[in-house]
């Protein structure tokens, strides 16, 4: 039989492992946060409510389970490069200001209730903010990260509009500034039979 390879404890994977574990043994907190802190990081939201497509997600988090994230995502300081961190940036209240925007943007869709949204987050050092986001999406499969692409969008900007608006517009609208991008090629209905596809193949996670 093979050998495994020896436990290396500074193996990305470990430390990618140590930073989602610490996120998850969070207590979860209700959408939106009130009290700002300081500090970046990752961070988890979960949904419970009753929008028929999320059934499958929200039956698993509710009665305080919060067993599956529907949107994993991260916040790093000010300035950092894309796709990297900010050594040593001051993060000011990044991941807060981040979380906020989630809420905004859940307050502003026409279809869902913020009052069905919780959070854990977690203050992390810059360096293992990109690791453990993505150990955690890849642990998760997180709806509005694998499928419904789009919820984590900014505005554009007025000279941007002319991009297609996204899939989490597209089935969760009412963003203003969203409402002003160009229509998505892809139908509603399309959009629907992908998460409805997806989350039958992945309820089980």
């Amino acid at each position: 039989m093979k050998e495994k390879s020896p436990y290396n404890p500074l193996d990305k994977r470990s430390l990618g492992s140590s930073v989602a574990d610490a996120l998850l043994e969070r207590e979860a907190a209700s959408l939106p946060l009130e009290t700002p802190f300081v500090g970046a990081g990752i961070y988890a939201i979960y949904y419970t409510g009753e929008f028929p497509l999320y059934e499958p997600v929200a039956r698993r988090n509710r009665r305080r389970r919060f067993s599956w994230p529907i949107y994993v995502g991260k916040a790093i300081p000010h300035g950092a490069r894309q796709g990297g961190v900010g050594l040593g940036a001051d993060p000011g209240s990044v991941l807060f200001g981040r979380i906020r925007e989630h809420s905004r943007s859940i307050e502003q869709a026409g279809n869902l209730d913020v009052a069905d949204f919780f959070c854990r987050y977690l203050v992390v050092e810059d360096i293992w903010i990109p690791l453990g986001e993505s150990l955690l999406i890849e642990m998760f499969a997180p709806v509005w990260n694998v499928v419904v692409d789009g919820f984590g969008n900014h505005d554009p900007g007025s000279g941007r509009y002319n991009q297609q608006r996204s899939p989490w517009d597209v089935l969760h609208p009412g963003r203003r500034w969203a409402l002003n991008c160009a229509p998505n090629e892809r139908g509603v209905e399309d959009m629907v039979a992908a998460v409805e596809q997806f989350l039958a193949q992945h309820k089980t996670r």
